[in-house]
């Protein structure tokens, strides 16, 4: 039977809705990224704490830099750490532990006064730490922070093992109380408010985000990939072709808190840290691209954010800042730092908070 004029006009646009929804041809458009920062971007950035000691900063003054608010106290004497090796946990004194670990989280070669703040900020960690409750504190690996005792040839150099002589029993504290001091790889510019990283975390008042003065332009990183990398990546987010990302929501730093994964046969909400560890990315710190030929099209983004702008780098605080350690008695990550040729540029992702 011959098709009445309207029903082949019916057809013909249904045609045109759906190439107006299909996936670009393949080899024809790639899906570009481009962020900064490598990790959750939540407390001490390494890289950071490199280039604050290459210019003049202390020990005490780079962590009151990234821990708002916190001073320095003592911790409790001969304490241990239970720290899970492979399948056996393992009962370490705590500074023979933080010894192992500034050894393998930072470069030997950097100034002692990032290797004292990396030597404080462990040794806190791993007293407030809880990874596996009551049987053991700690992961000797990035789930909380790496951990190597001898006579693996990494620990216990001579200049790791004197930044954690010279801070011996030194924490970060929050009106008298251990503070949770996370740190990560580097932060691209600006770290970020634990809550917005940590989704479902309550908000803390140290762990707030700041400017990082030396990490402006050494961390960028810019990726790309096939719509069919990234669509498997994304299983179970997409819905029908994958049309792209709209990012919905960022933090105080450009990182991405909430997304939608744009499907053609409908869109899924996905959170920043998710889509960052789904595509393999760096940090959540991202900005999305279509690029087809020569033509490179911004993909949606309503957060409403505008692109981040460093400021100029800031003289170190005074040297009263901050106060004179308590006598006080005594949750927690890290990830590796970058190595010394690399700057920021690389490091190993981790450091999610541990329940």
């Amino acid at each position: 039977m011959e098709r009445s004029t309207g029903t082949l006009l019916a057809c013909a646009l249904a045609t045109l809705a759906l190439a107006a929804v299909a996936v670009p041809a393949a080899g024809a458009a790639t899906l570009v990224i481009e962020g900064a920062g490598d990790g959750h971007g939540v407390g001490m950035s390494q890289d950071g704490a490199l280039g604050y000691a290459q210019h003049g900063w202390s020990d005490a003054q780079i962590l009151a830099h990234y821990y708002t608010g916190t001073t320095l106290g003592q911790a409790r004497a001969n304490a241990v750490i239970k720290v899970l090796e492979g399948a056996r946990v393992v009962k370490v004194p705590l500074e023979r532990y933080v010894r192992g670990v500034v050894a393998a989280e930072m470069p030997a070669s950097w100034p002692m006064a990032a290797l004292e703040a990396q030597a404080i900020a462990s040794r806190t960690y791993a007293l407030t730490a809880d990874a596996g409750g009551s049987r053991f504190d700690v992961y000797a690996d990035t789930r909380s922070q790496v951990y190597e005792s001898p006579p693996a040839a990494a620990a216990e150099t001579a200049a790791s093992s004197a930044a954690v002589a010279a801070t011996a029993g030194q924490i970060v504290e929050y009106h008298g109380q251990p503070a949770a001091t996370y740190y990560f790889a580097s932060s691209g510019g600006m770290t970020e408010d634990n809550e917005n990283s940590f989704l479902g975390s309550t908000p803390e008042p140290w762990l707030r985000a700041v400017a990082d003065d030396y990490e402006t332009s050494a961390s960028r990183w810019r990726v790309s990939m096939s719509f069919a990398t990234a669509a498997a990546r994304l299983a179970g987010l997409v819905k029908g072709s994958l049309r792209g990302v709209e990012v919905l929501r960022r933090g105080v730093s450009p990182r991405i808190v909430a997304a939608e994964v744009l499907g053609s046969r409908g869109d899924t909400p996905v959170s920043g840290p998710e889509l960052a560890a789904r595509l393999g990315l760096e940090s959540a710190w991202a900005y999305f691209s279509v690029k087809s030929g020569a033509s490179v099209t911004r993909e949606p983004d309503v957060s409403g954010q505008p692109p981040f702008t460093p400021k100029p780098a800031e003289a170190p605080p005074a040297a009263s800042t901050p106060p004179a350690p308590s006598a006080s008695a005594g949750p927690q990550g890290g990830t590796q730092a970058p190595s010394a040729s690399a700057s920021a540029s690389t490091g190993i992702s981790g450091g999610a908070p541990v329940a």
